[in-house]
């Protein structure tokens, strides 16, 4: 039980880590497009986001799959900046009602992307031979899915507030988020080691 609670909680401070805040930032693109109302929908992509990023650590403490660092980590804000401006193109459009289906599929490959990206820290964390691991990579995903919706739950609090008390509407908040959340992944693309050769 001691074993559980210690990769549960990895998993909750993998993305509540406010140094390592690449995971909130592609969380919170990904929900501020939705509202409370909407929250079949968005814990069914916090879910899908979790399977890939699972799927990418399972591949990877498997040998399955075996990238570089440097390129994963120039990778994963290209992802939030893309969600971000989906976001931007599409704020106050009817899109956010439409098939889960490309939305779904474009989150599971960046939970795969993500999930590669903290595949070279978790993998030494674990012992014993492969199948052994299993264990702890769920346990570990389960802290992360915890924290994703404790992240998304906030954003969705957020929202209402800011629209309840301060007459935002919907679009607006999604620009103004959206625009944030680029704002704060530019230097992250632009400070990447890829470039320093």
């Amino acid at each position: 039980m001691q074993e559980f609670w210690i990769f549960f909680q990895l998993g909750l401070k993998h993305v509540l880590n406010l140094q390592g805040y690449d995971h909130a930032l592609f969380l919170i693109a990904l929900a501020v497009p939705y509202a409370f109302k909407d929250w079949t929908r968005i814990l069914i992509l916090v879910s899908i986001f979790t399977l890939g990023h699972t799927l990418a650590l399972l591949l990877s403490v498997f040998n399955i799959i075996v990238v570089k660092t440097n390129i994963v980590e120039f990778i994963i804000p290209i992802t939030i900046l893309i969600t971000a401006l989906y976001n931007i193109f599409t704020a106050g459009k009817s899109a956010k009602n439409n098939s889960i289906t490309f939305i779904g599929f474009v989150t599971l490959f960046f939970g795969v992307i993500h999930g590669l990206g903290f595949a070279s820290y978790f993998k030494p964390l674990l012992s014993g031979e492969a199948i052994d691991k299993l264990p702890n990579l769920l346990e570990f995903s389960l802290g992360i899915e915890i924290a994703q919706i404790i992240v998304v739950l906030a954003v969705l609090l957020l929202s209402f507030v800011v629209q309840t008390l301060f007459r935002f509407n919907k679009r607006d908040f999604t620009l103004v988020m959206s625009a944030f959340v680029i704002g704060v992944v530019i230097p992250l693309l632009i400070d990447s080691p890829i470039w320093k050769r």
